[in-house]
């Protein structure tokens, strides 16, 4: 299947990056992120990338058009680095297509605008493409050709220790718990879409708002829960997350290493 990549946003909470770089070229390790899950979903056989660019789209393009495999594979360097010899390869057999969907389209435009590279898929896979998981990506997929749905998104627990605050009428709070520890899920950006999407959105819908809740009404939503591994790139504070667990080897999400 395809997979479609939504990475034309501006990454406003990671200002300290963003403002020279799109969020979806931050480095994790020695990668951007954006390679990382692009790693993950040829680890499972999908190698055929849609990529939704806008903010400072020609960097992506950039990247990809001068990318050096040396930096993340072993290699024989000869004849002073005129002769290089690469152990193993990272993406030779992907295909990647480049797609400019507009500085300020949100999320639901932006794959209405690759739709004319996705007719003949019945079935494609979506993602934020800022967050990582070791989610069982064939499994998600079964769950969702069982469910008959049109949409499947992957629902994963919040990972910030933040407190969900129950109050009474009165403004009393009955109960504190945190989010991570309680029955709260999230929409963790895994995505898998039937072809028939397309026909529930309309002009300016923003994917999550009216398109899903049509499907809900519908009961043509689906949710795959996971309780594993998942974390996103949206501040400061994640990226010295993802950094130190880079550092010390702690890397779940890097399946195809497994």
């Amino acid at each position: 299947m395809k997979v479609v990549l939504f990475c034309g946003g501006y990454g406003t909470r990671l200002h300290e990056f963003s403002e020279t770089t799109p969020k979806s070229l931050i480095n994790i390790g020695n990668r951007p992120i954006i390679w990382h899950l692009m790693q993950y979903y040829a680890h499972f056989g999908h190698k055929e990338f849609v990529l939704c660019l806008g903010y400072k789209g020609n960097m992506i393009k950039d990247y990809f058009l001068n990318y050096n495999e040396c930096v993340s594979n072993d290699f024989v360097f000869r004849r002073g680095g005129r002769e290089i010899e690469l152990h193993n390869s990272d993406i030779e057999d992907w295909e990647v297509t480049f797609v400019d969907t507009g500085m300020d389209s949100n999320i639901g435009q932006r794959l209405v605008a690759v739709a004319p590279y996705l007719q003949r898929e019945k079935m494609f896979l979506a993602n934020y493409s800022d967050g990582l998981s070791n989610l069982p990506l064939p499994e998600q997929i079964e769950f969702f050709n069982r469910s008959g749905a049109i949409a499947c998104v992957a629902c994963v627990r919040p990972y910030h220790s933040l407190s969900h605050v129950h109050l009474d009428d009165d403004g009393l709070v009955t109960q504190i718990e945190y989010l991570n520890q309680s029955q709260f899920w999230i929409n963790g950006g895994f995505m898998v879409l039937r072809n028939e999407i397309f026909e529930h959105i309309q002009p300016g819908d923003e994917l999550v708002e009216a398109p899903f809740r049509r499907l809900i009404e519908r009961r043509k939503l689906a949710a795959f829960r996971y309780e594993g591994f998942w974390a996103a790139l949206d501040t400061f504070k994640d990226k010295k997350m993802f950094d130190d667990m880079y550092n010390r080897g702690d890397r779940p999400w890097e399946v195809w290493k497994k």
